[in-house]
């Protein structure tokens, strides 16, 4: 079935799911999960096993899953992690769509985690496939306006190749840039990840497999969505600080 969609807004169960009084079961959930991974527990098991004695749904057990790392993953990413401020006058690059998504999400009233590693992260799942949506070029304002005030330079994007539509998307963002005259380039690419892990400059990205590999990051969503979405539905789980 065709993505029709032309919001990255929230599940129509998000509001039952996500309540208020369900978030302390969730962020308790998130904390267990954590102990399980920390002494060697697969993900896997590990999940099941919160998520049973919870009785948590596929899509909360999924939430709790994307928001939650082990204590020493956490404490690793965090000692490479730099501040948002520290982007002035340095090169960046970006994991575009795991930026662009989160931001959009954000705009569009979808569901924020903010994960144990100190990422924000969105529940959204593109399935091999982008469709631009209202929140798009809003998103890439603000993400520039961000990047603007901090001082960065040199904003290189990476959009994976292989998803549909990245040519339109990088597209986009190059008229974004040019029209407000923004230091950033735009690569489509086979494989994000890999050029993420060994980059040199500090790069951007919410995505746990680069997170245990790569060099120094900066949590830009996180930061983005604090700064321009304050409004943002964000669910603590155990990341918030």
């Amino acid at each position: 079935m065709p993505d029709t969609r032309s919001h990255r807004g929230a599940h129509p169960e998000d509001a039952r799911l996500f309540a208020p009084p369900v978030r302390p079961l969730l962020r308790e959930a998130a904390g267990d999960l954590a102990w399980l991974l920390e002494r060697g527990y697969p993900a896997g098991a590990a999940g099941k096993l919160v998520g049973d004695r919870y009785r948590l749904t596929t899509r909360q057990r999924t939430a709790v899953a994307r928001g939650t790392c082990s204590p020493a993953q956490a404490a690793a990413r965090a000692a490479r992690r730099v501040p948002p401020e520290a982007l002035a006058d340095r090169p960046l690059w970006i994991d575009g769509y795991n930026l662009l998504t989160t931001v959009e999400a954000a705009l569009g009233g979808g569901v924020i985690l903010a994960a144990r590693d100190g990422t924000y992260r969105d529940m959204a799942s593109m399935h091999g496939s982008y469709r631009k949506v209202a929140e798009t070029r809003p998103a890439l304002a603000r993400i520039g306006g961000v990047l603007a005030a901090l001082g960065a330079v040199e904003v290189l994007w990476l959009l994976d190749q292989p998803v549909s539509n990245s040519g339109r998307l990088k597209r986009i963002i190059e008229e974004e840039a040019a029209r407000e005259g923004w230091p950033w380039q735009v690569q489509l690419v086979d494989d994000p990840d890999r050029l993420l892990v060994a980059a040199e400059p500090v790069v951007a990205t919410a995505d746990s497999a680069v997170l245990d590999r790569c060099g120094p990051w900066v949590s830009l969503a996180r930061a983005v969505v604090r700064r321009e979405v304050p409004s943002a539905d964000v669910i603590d789980l155990g990341g918030a600080a």
